[in-house]
């Protein structure tokens, strides 16, 4: 006896969880907090480290910071794994997935922290508003991406509303 069809769920559930949980665990681990000046990477005058050959502390590296970095990696390695499940099952990600993470480092792209974003238009001058691209780039690897910005843009002219070609527009007087 063959088996009845479904009742029209998700095909592949557990793939799409996966892939859920992948790129939650990856925003949250490269969202977690790292020193983002010189003076936090040296260690404070609290930190000590015992040893046994002295009774003296010395200083030592600050425990927040030994771990802000390895969560940082963990969160790399994650949407790398992200990236791989998708590949090898063939599961497209959604557009706004794949601008999270950049392409080249599989860094997770965070705005402010791992990523600068701006707003370009290089088409003569700026003349042309649908032209807007928005451009995101990674503060690991250093490379740029462009996204096109969502304006309408104007019809080409062949379609626009105009007049018959035997016709000249009439002009409206004050007479009547």
């Amino acid at each position: 006896m063959a088996k009845g069809k479904s009742n029209g769920g998700v095909q592949n559930r557990a793939i799409y969880s996966r892939v859920s949980f992948l790129q939650q665990a990856a925003t949250f681990l490269a969202s977690s907090p790292s020193p983002s000046t010189p003076q936090q990477l040296l260690p404070s005058k609290h930190d000590t480290v015992a040893t046994a050959s002295t009774a003296e502390p010395r200083p030592g590296p600050s425990h927040d910071l030994m771990l802000s970095y390895p969560l940082q990696g963990m969160g790399r390695r994650l949407a790398t794994d992200l990236r791989s499940v998708s590949l090898k099952t063939r599961i497209r990600l959604s557009p706004a997935v794949k601008r999270h993470i950049c392409k080249f480092c599989d860094s997770v792209l965070i705005e402010g922290d791992s990523c600068t974003s701006t707003i370009e238009n290089k088409s003569k001058g700026g003349k042309k508003p649908w032209a807007d691209a928005l451009v995101r780039k990674c503060h690991t690897c250093g490379r740029e991406r462009r996204y096109p910005v969502d304006a309408t843009r104007p019809k080409r002219k062949g379609a626009r509303d105009v007049p018959a070609a035997g016709t000249l527009p009439q002009k409206q007087t004050e007479d009547g």
